[in-house]
């Protein structure tokens, strides 16, 4: 991808600047939020514009993004040589960054955005039942927008399969087998430099994750309601539906099943009339890791982790699966891994793993 040396970069700055405070006084004044500071124009010369002002710059003049992308090119010419298929535009996203006070994060660190296009939050907002980004509750918005944040400046090659962290805390999902996708979004365009950072357009708005890891389990009983009643009987609740972060690998209602038959006992009352409560709860620990671990980080090979029970397990990808301190196997499921939370994130599993009782 071309990108060109600017000419007289104290009046582009200046203008993509005035047109920040452009935009957003347009929403504001619709809004009359009286809280929304905009930010102060900054009349200082740079070998580049930020990523706030390429943001407003794209949406204010036809003619810059073709330059992105091929170079000195019109924006009409551009079109038809193919080298762009739309001009996209940033309102929406310019604006949510000054509602929710992200404006002086996104200028002032080296960060990557992937950043949504008018159109994109177009969608978002409608399937939200949204009719203007204004609706969004500002908790909400942030809450999206740090989604949609990765530290440092990642281009499109630096990417790999698997999972990136954002300043939200939930990592977002890299898929490069057709194309590039970010979860369900597309990139549409790639690698667009800015003087602090990277910014990568896409074609639908990222959406976070909005349970914790407890309430996840709650709202798949078919799945997990006897290890949340487990949990619930351990009082472990209260600390996996905290900050963590945790990486739960959990067995399904089967697995439990299974534990039971093997322990000639019916139900949950009867494994804590066979090891105590105490020990319960430590078998329940025994599939808790600190920290957010995706099936990306796992090494080939095996390793052995040290869960918040204490002792450790080996985990194997190349099984795929699990082995506890006797030795038994658990399998993951490949189908049911990296169930992300705000607080951590779910892989599932086909037996429950026991620690040393």
């Amino acid at each position: 991808m071309k990108t060109v040396k600017f000419k007289n970069m104290l009046n582009l700055r200046s203008l993509a600047l005035v047109s920040i405070v452009v935009l957003a006084s347009v929403f504001v004044s619709c809004e009359q939020d009286e809280d929304l500071v905009v930010p102060e124009p900054e009349m200082e010369v740079s070998a580049e514009l930020d990523i706030e002002e390429t943001l407003a710059r794209i949406t204010e003049d036809p003619d810059f993004f073709p330059t992105l992308i091929e170079g000195d090119v019109q924006g009409d010419e551009a079109l038809k040589r193919g080298w762009i298929t739309k001009r996209p535009t940033f309102r929406n996203l310019t604006y949510a960054l000054l509602k929710t006070r992200l404006f002086w994060t996104v200028v002032r660190n080296e960060l990557t955005i992937f950043a949504p296009s008018d159109e994109a939050f177009n969608k978002f907002l409608k399937a939200n039942g949204f009719k203007s980004i204004r609706q969004v509750p500002n908790e909400t918005l942030k809450s999206v927008l740090l989604y949609h944040v990765v530290e440092g400046k990642v281009r499109s090659g630096d990417l790999t399969n698997g999972f990136v962290p954002t300043l939200n805390g939930a990592a977002v999902k890299v898929d490069l087998s057709s194309g590039v996708m970010i979860n369900n979004a597309s990139v549409e365009y790639a690698n667009i430099r800015a003087l602090n950072g990277i910014i990568h357009i896409i074609d639908e708005v990222l959406f976070p994750p909005t349970q914790n890891i407890v309430e996840i389990a709650q709202s798949l009983p078919d799945n997990f309601s006897i290890l949340v009643d487990a949990v619930i009987a351990a009082d472990l609740a209260g600390i996996l539906s905290g900050d963590g972060p945790f990486t739960v690998f959990a067995p399904t209602n089967t697995a439990f099943v299974n534990l039971l038959s093997d322990l000639g006992v019916s139900d949950l009352n009867g494994l804590v009339d066979a090891i105590g409560i105490e020990n319960v709860r430590k078998v329940l620990l025994y599939h808790v890791v600190s920290g957010r671990v995706y099936s990306s980080d796992l090494p080939l090979g095996p390793v052995d982790v040290t869960p918040l029970s204490g002792g450790s397990f080996e985990i194997d990808v190349t099984l795929p699966g699990l082995k506890d301190f006797n030795g038994n196997q658990s399998n993951l499921i490949p189908s049911l891994l990296d169930i992300q939370g705000t607080n951590g994130v779910i892989h599932v599993i086909d037996k429950v793993i026991l620690p040393e009782l």
